[in-house]
């Protein structure tokens, strides 16, 4: 399921997106924001199905050289363990995973060049050569070589990006987030399951609430939150704070202020984190500064207000 760090992650591109593009419509900008999130969970699914085309594709090889003129004996008598692969038969055989990617309209047949150049990383690669050679594999073993070319092969592959970005604009920085749920899936995994213990989009209900209603109060709330920010930041050159940086925070207040049930820390935490890799280097100390004030300011006034033992 898609974790409240990457939800957060999304609403505060989006509020980056709604004020510099000046844009006076919410509306739209929210509906931009829920494309967003769809489209991190189509990835995931679309991923998982990665590992079955290259499959495939080594199958219609196998196929291809049993109907040379002058097939060799290594022809005749492939090494199918790849494609008989355990693992990989329970992606493919999927009902859940099937009827997802049928709906949505997802696949990779439009990317044959990415297919032949995934599966020839994966014949070159020591894991599959070992696996391959082994005197016997187990289902574990099955498991093991699909975890395997999804670290090895498929992160950090820039033609898989290349495609990714293609596809859809909202997969730019999404990779690495499908990713770690796809390696999820594959490793919870068993031998007999009725189904792929395919992930649901949200871990909670609530989740699907939290970064609407956090979009939207940051939104109608933003010029309230910026003042006070702005009571903690009148030494400091406007030019040199990050107008990202700014946008963190707003989302930061809008959180602290909006949802009871989240500790103060885990939000601030939270967003000093994201500043890391949203920011400039400096922004993690600054926003962490800043917010610190902030809170003390709102917890007197009792803007802030937490249920529960150890939220406070």
């Amino acid at each position: 399921m898609l974790s409240r760090r990457l939800l957060r992650i999304k609403v505060v591109k989006a509020l980056y997106a709604h004020f510099k593009s000046e844009s006076d419509s919410p509306i739209t900008s929210e509906k931009n924001l829920t494309s967003s999130v769809d489209k991190t969970y189509d990835l995931y699914n679309q991923l998982l199905w990665l590992i079955v085309e290259v499959k495939r594709y080594a199958e219609s090889r196998i196929e291809l050289a049993k109907s040379k003129k002058l097939p060799t004996k290594e022809d005749l008598n492939p090494n199918t363990r790849f494609v008989d692969n355990q693992m990989i038969r329970q992606i493919e055989e999927s009902d859940k995973l099937s009827e997802y990617l049928e709906k949505k309209s997802l696949g990779w047949v439009r990317y044959p060049e990415l297919i032949k150049s995934l599966y020839d990383s994966l014949v070159a690669s020591d894991y599959y050569r070992n696996y391959m050679e082994a005197p016997e594999v187990s289902y574990n073993d099955d498991r093991r070589l699909v975890e395997d070319f999804y670290l090895n092969t498929v992160e950090d592959n820039e033609l898989l990006e290349e495609v990714v970005e293609e596809q859809s604009a909202y997969w730019a920085d999404d990779i690495d987030f499908a990713l770690i749920l796809a390696m999820k899936t594959i490793t919870s995994s068993r031998r007999g399951q009725p189904d792929l213990p395919i992930s649901s989009k949200f871990k909670k209900e609530d989740d699907r609430e939290f970064y609407k209603e956090l979009f939207r109060k940051a939104v109608v709330k933003y010029n309230e939150y910026l003042t006070y920010i702005e009571q903690f930041t009148q030494n400091w050159d406007v030019e040199r704070i990050a107008f990202m940086d700014n946008i963190i925070m707003v989302a930061a207040i809008a959180e602290l202020t909006t949802f009871e049930s989240i500790p103060v820390k885990v939000t601030l935490d939270e967003y000093i984190e994201i500043s890391k890799f949203y920011s400039t280097p400096g922004s993690g100390h600054f926003i962490n500064g800043v917010l610190d004030k902030v809170i003390s300011i709102l917890k007197q006034e009792g803007k802030i207000n937490k249920t529960g033992r150890g939220l406070i």
